[in-house]
């Protein structure tokens, strides 16, 4: 195989900063994730450029913030033909493949993945295996949902999802009361995506360098984590949720998302039964990754090969009294961030402030692709290459950004801002040294007006100055054109 490198990224959907063993989480079970942390460096400091799936992965791809790609919501795409940093690895001599979801168009009533291959190749994949997440596969088809049907499982499969959506979004179900999977846990979505993968690294061929996306569909809602997973957790030892709702100022997304969320109600016991069928969830996704590495070692390849782990967003799990994204406290903003460089290193913790867009450029650094021309990311492979007690193992970025549905953050060692986007008006302000746990939003305390002032001025006004008008004007017209229809 050639000299070059290969490169796994594994990518999970919805999997928050500090549900891991190795991330201090005294009783999440990830012993392979907490192995690949021993033999890397870990980025706890690491956030999503927006707390939404296809934002996310749109500013993954393309190195680019959101105002600028334009993928606002999970309503429209990103230009298949513009900035990839896949189809720079592929040009730069890699085989490209991708396996799972990837989340990279809307996904529109009844329809099939296969229907999407071009797209994909459009972006760079060479090989692809696209199935969706676990709302979209209720209604479209993919290889996992043919193979289910092969089996005779895809009504056992579908039917508790078309309950989940139902009852979520009239209200009368809660997240606590989600039923585990009905199908044997092999055949789960996201262990389908683990030996799909493996099989695929078991039968790799070609003299090429490899780049492999792993995109589990979870842990996504619904947490419909197998029976027996979620027997490897006590709910009364599981790590409380953040109670206290938001007080006022309250924003006008975080309002829209408590009422989206309905856990007005949640009990403690209720929270801890619900992070309980998360936490299977995940436990599921690290026995898959399991065999991933497995496949790794049994070709040889672990000393070739570097490993990205990380996710899109984080997930609230009744932090705030909220649940899923779309909001930019810490539950949803942190994201996993692990990276294994060839041989393995004795693994070690980065301060480095640090984003997704960092990830797509150290991933081109790897393999020597050309680099994006019109991107804030920094390669990560310095820091990792550095040891622990160097200046280099925690030189991150001064600020990182992250946005969603027409709002905009900026993070900072000392401060959290979040402002309306179109408007830029100040709505959230959070001190997040004296206040972690976000519970005082400082926005409105006339002693800090000096704050605001400079974090607008100083990160905000740089961070809109990418935005482009034409991709915010349709973005806001699919808004509207949605909201007519509701």
């Amino acid at each position: 195989m050639a000299d070059k490198p290969n490169i796994v990224l594994i990518f999970p959907d919805q999997h928050r900063g500090d549900v891991m063993g190795c991330a201090g989480n005294p009783v999440a079970q990830t012993p392979n994730l907490d192995r690949l942390a021993s033999e890397g460096v870990r980025f706890p400091r690491c956030c999503t450029n927006s707390p939404l799936c296809m934002p996310a992965r749109a500013s993954l791809i393309s190195g680019q913030y959101v105002n600028l790609h334009g993928v606002w919501h999970n309503w429209n795409a990103a230009d298949r033909h513009g900035p990839s940093h896949v189809r720079n690895i592929r040009d730069s001599g890699y085989h490209t493949a991708v396996i799972g979801k990837t989340h990279l168009y809307p996904h529109e009533g009844a329809d099939h993945t296969s229907k999407h291959v071009q797209e994909l190749k459009d972006w760079g994949y060479e090989d692809t295996h696209e199935i969706t997440g676990p709302i979209a596969s209720a209604s479209v088809d993919s290889p996992h949902t043919d193979y289910l049907t092969e089996k005779k499982l895809l009504n056992a499969y579908r039917q508790p999802i078309f309950n989940y959506v139902r009852g979520l979004w009239r209200g009368y179900l809660h997240p606590w009361e989600e039923l585990p999977c009905l199908i044997p846990s092999e055949d789960h979505a996201d262990m389908y995506t683990a030996r799909k993968s493996a099989e695929w690294i078991c039968n790799y061929k070609s003299d090429k360098p490899f780049y492999l996306q792993v995109c589990f569909p979870g842990p996504h809602d619904p947490f419909d984590s197998p029976a027996e997973y979620r027997a490897m957790y006590d709910p009364e030892k599981i790590p409380l949720a953040i109670m206290d709702t938001p007080e006022p100022p309250v924003a006008p997304y975080v309002e829209r998302m408590l009422r989206a969320s309905r856990l007005d109600n949640m009990t403690e016991s209720h929270n801890r039964v619900m992070r309980t069928y998360y936490y299977g969830k995940v436990t599921l996704i690290d026995t898959g990754i399991g065999l991933i590495l497995k496949a790794l070692e049994d070709r040889g390849l672990m000393d070739n090969t570097w490993i990205i782990y990380t996710s899109d967003h984080g997930e609230m799990l009744g932090d705030h009294r909220l649940s899923h994204k779309e909001v930019f406290y810490e539950g949803a903003l942190k994201i996993p961030c692990i990276i294994r460089p060839p041989k393995g290193v004795k693994g070690w913790k980065s301060k480095a402030l640090t984003d997704q867009i960092d990830v797509a450029a150290t991933i081109l650094d790897i393999a020597g692709a050309e680099p994006f021309k019109r991107s804030d990311g920094r390669s990560l492979v310095q820091n990792v290459r550095a040891t622990p007690d160097t200046s280099d193992a925690h030189q991150g970025k001064e600020v990182v950004f992250s946005e969603v549905a027409f709002y905009s953050m900026v993070l900072t060692d000392r401060y959290k801002m979040v402002v309306n986007s179109l408007i830029l008006e100040p709505l959230e302000l959070y001190d997040m040294v004296d206040d972690p746990d976000e519970l005082n939003n400082l926005v409105r305390d006339p002693s800090l007006k000096n704050v605001c002032d400079e974090l607008s001025e100083r990160y905000i006004s740089y961070l809109l100055g990418h935005l482009d008008e034409a991709r915010l004007k349709v973005s806001r017209e699919i808004v509207a054109a949605r909201q007519a229809r509701a």
